[in-house]
């Protein structure tokens, strides 16, 4: 296998765009990444392309990277679509990473793109049905309604509906997040600080769909979704898109004098026995890829589509020992200026989660930070970083997930 550099990256600001279709998105974060590589629509050799939602939000279920490409005047190459919910680009990244790797391409194109907000939010919620079990789904649908109609009755002005109001997903992280408290004695206080720190974060960020800062009450106020949830502590739904251009190491040169390796890539699937999780196996195919340790990564973006999930990893990519999560984002380890910033970008939170657009989105925070060209959320003297990107769920796990290791 060869060794393969990101040279060029490029993302669109996550945001709800009512005035704009997936071709125009796709386009700005192309042409971006094209520019930032110093190479024309005429160099990829080939293009993988990550989306989930299209085929329901916008009806292009089949080839819908050939069209949008080809839209904007690329053509005639390979193009390769995946699906694999919220891992939908990440899955991408790896797939152009191992055309390049093989030496079947020297010269790859990896993207994401979605289109998620419409004002019709019954729809919107079934885009993320769509990345689970649905027959389960629609069973704990059923069950959640009649538990929401029963604390309704006990509490008038709670949460809404599941389904109807809120992504069934957030019920599930909801479920997770209290099952961690129970356990391990973690705080809805502790929860709300990612936020607060996430939020920070995207303030400092062009990309980020939400730009506000909040105090810990603020984030503790804010509307209910699913206790332990607030609407602060949950991803918003909305659009954009993100691309990476990967280079074998005999060609960077003729592109860059700053590339950013790629060192480890692992995706993988859930399993029944869960034993280990998910994301414990994956990360661990990642660091033995790399050769490194979680002590060794500098700057991480991970999958926070709720609050309570960010905590959750930390332990998962062994950041920290189980049920230690909270300790970390309590000590500040895990902020700008802490000893392992995580999310640097705003995350999730902030940044956005237009699903299929967020794994190389991640990927393009990791391809600034380790080029010293973040800014004012630049980590200082960053060596290595690391995206973790889940996607899905299958019988309360994570259907799919990737880590990815990159060095300077």
């Amino acid at each position: 296998m060869r060794d393969v550099a990101i040279v060029g990256a490029g993302m669109t600001r996550f945001g709800k765009y009512l005035d704009r279709n997936l071709k125009s998105l796709t386009r700005e974060a192309v042409e971006a990444a094209l520019q930032s590589a110093g190479i024309d629509k005429s160099t990829p050799q080939v293009a993988v392309v990550g989306n989930a939602a299209a085929g329901l939000a916008q009806g292009q279920e089949c080839v819908r990277a050939q069209v949008v490409l080809r839209d904007m005047g690329i053509q005639g190459i390979p193009m390769i679509n995946t699906e694999n919910a919220c891992a939908s680009s990440s899955t991408a990244f790896q797939l152009a990473w191992l055309y390049v790797a093989s030496g079947m391409y020297d010269i790859a194109l990896a993207v994401g793109m979605e289109k998620m907000y419409s004002e019709d939010k019954l729809r919107v919620y079934s885009l993320f049905t769509a990345g689970t079990d649905v027959e389960i789904a629609q069973q704990m649908l059923a069950m959640m309604k009649e538990q929401a109609e029963k604390a309704a009755k006990a509490k008038p002005g709670q949460a809404g509906e599941p389904g109807k109001s809120r992504s069934v997903f957030m019920d599930i992280y909801a479920a997770g997040a209290r099952a961690h408290m129970e356990r391990y004695g973690t705080t809805k206080e502790q929860f709300a600080k990612v936020a607060v720190k996430n939020h920070h974060n995207g303030s400092l960020n062009p990309h980020a769909q939400y730009r506000d800062e909040y105090t810990l009450e603020e984030v503790l106020a804010s509307p209910p979704v699913a206790e332990p949830l607030t609407r602060l502590m949950c991803a918003p739904i909305g659009d954009g898109a993100a691309a990476a251009v990967l280079v074998a190491a005999d060609k960077v040169a003729r592109y860059t004098t700053k590339p950013v390796w790629v060192r480890g890539s692992a995706v993988a699937s859930g399993t029944d026995s869960r034993q280990p999780g998910i994301g414990e196996r994956v990360a661990q195919k990642a660091y033995e890829m790399a050769g490194i340790g979680p002590e060794d990564v500098d700057v991480a973006e991970v999958h926070d589509a709720s609050a309570p999930a960010e905590i959750l990893i930390y332990e998962e990519l062994g950041f920290c020992g189980p049920g230690e999560g909270g300790r970390l984002i309590d000590d500040g380890v895990t902020e700008l200026g802490g000893s392992k910033p995580v999310n640097t970008s705003g995350g999730l939170l902030a940044k956005g989660h237009p699903v299929g657009a967020t794994g190389v989105a991640q990927l393009y925070e990791i391809f600034l930070q380790l080029r010293g060209e973040a800014a004012e959320r630049q980590v200082e003297g960053a060596k290595v970083g690391l995206t973790e990107n889940g996607g899905g769920m299958v019988r309360f796990e994570a259907a799919a997930a990737s880590v990815h290791v990159l060095s300077r």
